[in-house]
């Protein structure tokens, strides 16, 4: 008798064995949906600007800084605390740009003036300025988004 008991022990064993096996074969699905949707995220661009509000209260000015993808950058948009941006280059070229898109990609450490429209002040504190990057390759980030 004591030899049939051992005989009956290779059923749970193999039973054992294929549900181990059903669970790699799954794992291994799993994996390969969960890695192989990592390929469309965007890679993060590096470029900053910065954003200071001039004593006076009047005038916003963004310096743009550079960084490691500088050159697939194509163009900024500005949004300024009341919505229009007055854009004044290092040129002097006064524009208004509607929507606010600077068409160029600005000169590293050229400052951007931004004024309110004549007659108009900029709304109180806080002031809400936003530059978003446009990319060679159709990208847009958000590169400075602050409260002034």
């Amino acid at each position: 008798m004591a030899y049939m008991d051992s005989e009956e022990a290779v059923s749970p064993v193999i039973g054992v064995i294929l549900m181990v096996a059903v669970t790699v074969i799954l794992a291994a699905i799993i994996a390969s949906f969960v890695f192989g949707s990592a390929a469309n995220i965007q890679k993060t661009k590096i470029v900053a600007t910065t954003v200071q509000l001039d004593p006076d209260g009047s005038t916003i000015t963004i310096m743009y800084q550079g960084g490691q993808d500088d050159g697939t950058l194509t163009s900024l948009t500005i949004t300024a605390p009341d919505g229009i941006v007055r854009y004044i280059s290092e040129d002097g070229i006064d524009l208004v740009l509607i929507p606010p898109t600077i068409p160029v990609k600005p000169n590293i450490g050229a400052p951007l003036k931004l004024v309110p429209l004549p007659g108009e002040v900029w709304p109180p504190d806080p002031k809400h300025v936003l530059v978003v990057g446009m990319f060679g390759d159709s990208a847009d980030q958000v590169i400075t988004d602050t409260y002034l």
